[in-house]
């Protein structure tokens, strides 16, 4: 008999409060193996979002090596990333606050290394012959938009000198072991680095400048990662000519694929300093490789292309450091946090260095386990996403009775739904909420041809697959259809307030920082992202037809349902007049709309404050709409025209 409390889905007390989601909120990035050390960044909402760079000595003690009044971040094409380096206990960062490069020296104050300017530095590499780093350098002085290119700063000076320039973006600066020789990646608009990226190489003359420029591999429509010099000589890196990013050798003759796998060895280069593989002491590869958004780690031994996979439990693995026999990295899995790992190669033994949080107390029976589904879509195609039932071990809903569903839809949109510890999920399922986490068309970790099926048709196939998603269940029995709900953030905001304008199968939605005017982002975001709507919806403004028809502020007359909009005041990447421009629309049409604006917030929330308050007032607007009553002390949100 079960001794179960029977409560109305979505009323049921969970130890998941909002406060544990804010301090759960810790992000784990950047992982670095020095000699004996592990480095790694933490991004920590109880700081107000402050990056500090941790070390734990071979001892196993942690150390904060970046002090109170410093934020390790780039802002280089916004998103950042690579914005540390360690050498022989040496240390260099970027400064969120200024941007400028700064040196730190055991038992030192941090110490600028650049000059204060219009510059954002990334992706920092160590030229030691030549007393330098190696980096990405974007110019923000010009006029039309900055201007990126690959330099030299002097460790003796500041002085900072150009190696490349004239493409419109560079990334991946990697010496080779003798130091003589430089890799690195280029690309131009209108492409993002996921379509279509150019590996270079170039001998270092006796001035220290680049020699003859020779490109490796890349260009018409191939994407290249991570390019890695072996110790043990040649150049690899992971390239998609095949339709999937597997690894491939250069011996500065040819190039060959190391191994041939319908699966993912690289991600979506969103950001500076992404690493998915490394090599041990042996030449071997250590490698995290995607298969059907489902991660691994494996070995390869590059003479005779043989993977081996290794005995984790993760199902979420990035930013991986590889040092003789040891490798360490960020791994989740369902009922795991995001932890930093060690993993010995000779005995498998494996250490947890640093967990995202440590004090949630026992939830268990309260973690839903994520359920890979395919299904039927638009065009004949089969979209796929991960459903998330309600579990609660201490509730049960009323005999007959079925769950709100939560479709969400990423960022991106070329990002992936994953498998990873997600108590933004878990928050909503221990309360009796179901959840559908949809990898729509376009999305990565199924290979480049479903990546790019989103291409010209942005708010169309990724809407469809969320409609269609929730159809899917609702005809299984595992939602209410009168209780359907969309939800996303970013890109993932506008799929949102696409499927709540064109479609009428949601009743209420949450956008957090997402586009309702395609026109408008055009013109507002970055160098980064100002030419990506040229591939997912058109060329502009040839077929300007095209976004005003799928910009849900041209046609907020048929959206009939309740939304609450989510938005940091210091976003560059979407600016707050996306979503005030669709509150006031709402506003006037008599729509019960909510609105949570938030100071001193970018793109994506950073501040426990901030994410404590985004889901109880998410939570409280459900509740008002739908007509049931939360459990736990909230405090309420104020919703117009209910």
């Amino acid at each position: 008999m079960s001794t179960k409390k029977v409560a109305p889905y979505g009323e049921w007390e969970s130890p998941i409060t909002p406060e544990l989601t804010a301090r759960a909120a810790i992000r784990l990035s950047a992982v670095t193996i020095d000699g004996d050390d592990i480095y790694w960044v933490e991004g920590r909402p109880a700081e107000k979002g402050r990056n500090v760079l941790v070390r734990r000595s071979a001892g196993g003690a942690l150390e904060d090596v970046t002090p109170a009044g410093f934020s390790v971040r780039s802002r280089a094409h916004e998103y950042g990333g690579g914005a540390y380096l360690v050498s022989r206990g040496r240390i260099w960062f970027v400064n969120d606050e200024d941007q400028r490069i700064y040196a730190r020296q055991p038992g030192a104050e941090p110490a600028p290394v650049t000059e204060e300017g219009p510059y954002r530095y990334a992706d920092l590499a160590l030229d030691r012959p030549r007393n330098r780093l190696i980096c990405v350098r974007e110019d923000h002085s010009t006029a039309i938009e900055p201007a990126n290119e690959l330099v030299a700063v002097s460790l003796d000076d500041g002085s900072v000198s150009p190696l490349a320039v004239g493409h419109d973006f560079y990334s991946t600066p990697s010496l080779n072991r003798e130091e003589r020789v430089l890799a690195w990646l280029s690309w131009n608009h209108p492409a993002m680095p996921w379509d279509e990226t150019e590996l270079w190489v170039a001998r270092f003359e006796e001035d220290g400048n680049l020699g003859t420029h020779r490109k490796v591999a890349g260009g018409y429509g191939n994407s290249i990662f991570q390019p890695t010099w072996s110790p043990l000589g040649g150049l690899y890196f992971a390239a998609d000519p095949r339709g999937w990013w597997n690894l491939y050798r250069w011996n500065g003759d040819r190039a060959w694929c190391v191994l041939k796998k319908d699966a993912e060895f690289a991600v979506p280069q969103w950001n500076f300093g992404l690493r998915t593989f490394g090599f041990d002491a042996d030449g071997r590869i250590v490698t995290a490789y995607c298969d059907r958004a489902v991660w691994r780690l494996g070995l390869i031994d590059p003479s005779t292309g043989v993977l081996e996979r290794l005995p984790i439990r993760h199902t979420e693995i990035h930013h991986v450091a590889v040092s003789g026999r040891r490798v360490v990295f960020i791994g989740s899995s369902p009922d795991r946090p995001p932890e930093v790992v060690a993993l010995d190669l000779d005995t498998g033994e494996k250490q947890v260095l640093r967990r995202s949080f440590e004090d949630a107390g026992d939830l268990r029976g309260y973690l839903s386990d994520p359920r890979p589904v395919s299904f039927p879509t638009t065009e004949g195609d089969t979209a796929h996403a991960f459903y998330y039932p309600p579990v609660n071990a201490a509730y049960e809903a009323p005999a007959g009775d079925k769950p709100p569903l939560i479709v969400t839809s990423h960022g991106g949109p070329t990002a992936a739904a994953g498998t990873g510890f997600q108590l933004k999920i878990q928050f909503w399922t221990s309360r009796g909420f179901a959840v559908l986490d949809v990898n729509y068309r376009g999305s990565t970790g199924y290979g480049r041809a479903y990546r790019e099926l989103i291409y010209g048709r942005w708010g169309v196939v990724d809407v469809a697959d969320c409609v269609h998603g929730a159809r899917f269940l609702t005809e299984k029995g595992k939602a209410d259809p009168g209780r359907l709900i969309v939800r996303g953030s970013s890109a993932g905001g506008f799929t949102t307030l696409a499927a709540l304008t064109f479609h009428d199968l949601f009743r209420a939605g949450a956008s957090y920082y997402g586009i309702g005017d395609l026109e408008t982002l055009l013109r507002d975001t970055h160098k980064f992202e100002s030419r990506y709507l040229e591939r997912l919806i058109g060329p502009y403004p040839a077929r300007r037809d095209l976004y005003r028809e799928r910009s849900p502020i041209h046609h907020v007359d048929r959206l009939s349902c309740p939304v609450i909009f989510f938005q940091g005041l210091e976003d560059k990447v979407v600016p707050p007049s996306q979503a005030e421009a669709m509150v006031d629309a709402l506003r006037k049409k008599g729509i019960p709309v909510a609105y949570l604006a938030f100071e001193g917030e970018r793109h994506g929330f950073r501040r426990a404050e901030t994410i404590r308050r985004a889901f109880e007032a998410e939570l409280c607007f459900y509740g008002k709409v739908f007509g049931f009553e939360p459990a736990g002390e909230l405090t309420p949100v104020a919703i117009e025209n209910l």
